[in-house]
């Protein structure tokens, strides 16, 4: 015979709510899940040329990479699920009870989206020199005296290390001729 006691009570929100919020990694097992079939999906439909193929061909990292992601989301589900947890991070010079600087990362961002926007009428040496600068002030740098030479010099360091060393071409802007 059975009583009321010993049937469970329905789940009800808060409950779900709970257990979500106890499980929240599966949300990154999730995403590992997804960057792994996509990946593993993009390397198996790669269009190769048998000319190009040699004992390892093009496809061979992105199938290892997609098949480790996937490996990795599902362990991390099943501890997850056994009832492990990451550690809350403490962080050493962090108050997280403190409310986000979101006037930094506005500020952060206005100086990427500008250095994208300026890269290509400016070239990278101005752009990039506007980018140091720009995130050294929102990061609280107000040395107006030396901050605008360092940003020159990195970004003409980067540019030249770039463009000449490497290979990679960068846009030089008005500077082309003279660098």
């Amino acid at each position: 015979m059975t009583t009321q006691t010993d049937i469970p009570p329905a789940e009800t929100g808060g409950e779900r709510r709970s257990w979500l919020r106890e499980h929240s990694e599966l949300g990154v097992c999730a995403l590992l899940l997804a960057l792994g079939v996509l990946v593993l999906t993009d390397a198996l439909t790669m269009d190769v040329d048998i000319a190009q193929r040699g004992p390892v061909g093009p496809k061979t990292v992105p199938i290892v990479v997609g098949s480790g992601l996937l490996v990795i989301a599902a362990l991390l589900a099943l501890d997850v699920l056994r009832g492990g947890r990451g550690q809350a991070e403490g962080g050493e010079d962090i108050d997280l009870s403190e409310p986000a600087d979101w006037r930094t990362v506005l500020l952060l961002a206005g100086v990427f989206l500008g250095a994208a926007v300026l890269i290509e009428p400016l070239g990278f040496p101005i752009a990039g020199a506007l980018l140091f600068w720009g995130a050294a002030y929102a990061l609280g740098s107000r040395r107006i005296d030396r901050d605008p030479l360092i940003a020159a010099g990195l970004s003409l360091v980067t540019y030249t290390v770039f463009n000449n060393l490497l290979g990679v071409p960068l846009p030089g802007g008005p500077l082309m001729g003279v660098l």
